[in-house]
């Protein structure tokens, strides 16, 4: 059972996550891979509305997504989109990236070689990885202007659609954490992160809420 404080610090650091951009058109949708088909449909959905001419969806595999996605998540999300209806012209594949940076980057290298000038940046990801999406492309590709986005749902919605309240609290804390290591690391901007979230954070970690925290020593 997660108590309402528990529940209440979580739900601080998930609106912390997300970075409350207003969509506008960019040169393109870069959709994150993913176990999140979505990610896929929210894409979808901007590229129907005008906000941007090409999509690229960027993932392989991982432990997560092996089983569901065999053929990588970039595939599966561009199969996704080709079955709503978006001409297969303007979706491109970037199957290789097994991480955040290398999304970013292989998906730069994509563009480039294709002869596609990018000015700006649609980044859709899942809600609560749009901050670090957006530090670690500001990061790796800072001459382009970027706005994240994420399916629209609360907290609440969230938690229900996956149906582990430990696990999403888990993975909440561990995206905090990578936002606040990795710059060091030189994977992606500093960003500062409020006192009450960081205060939240050390509640739910004297919790319990570890399972996906990486080794703070890890080069």
């Amino acid at each position: 059972m997660i108590s309402e404080q528990a529940w209440a610090d979580a739900e601080l650091i998930w609106d912390f996550h997300q970075m409350h951009h207003q969509p506008r058109p960019c040169s393109v949708a870069v959709g994150l891979g993913s176990h999140d088909l979505g990610v896929a449909d929210t894409t979808v959905d901007l590229y129907r509305r005008g906000m941007a001419p090409l999509i690229v969806f960027t993932g392989a595999t991982s432990p997560t997504t092996r089983a569901r996605m065999p053929r990588g998540e970039a595939v599966h999300y561009r199969e996704r989109a080709l079955e709503l209806g978006v001409p297969p012209e303007d979706v491109l594949v970037e199957p290789n990236a097994r991480n955040t940076g290398e999304n970013i980057r292989l998906t730069r290298a994509l563009l480039e070689g294709a002869g596609r000038p990018i000015e700006s940046v649609l980044l859709i990801s899942k809600p609560y990885e749009e901050r670090r999406a957006y530090a670690t492309a500001r990061k790796l590709w800072p001459e382009v202007e970027v706005i994240c986005a994420s399916t629209s749902m609360t907290f609440t919605q969230y938690v229900d659609s996956i149906g582990d309240p430990k696990l999403v609290i888990d993975m909440l804390i561990g995206a905090l954490q990578r936002l606040t290591l990795y710059p060091a690391q030189g994977f992606l901007i500093a960003m500062a992160v409020p006192k009450a979230v960081t205060e939240a954070s050390a509640r739910l970690l004297a919790q319990g809420f570890t399972s996906r925290l990486v080794d703070a020593q890890a080069p």
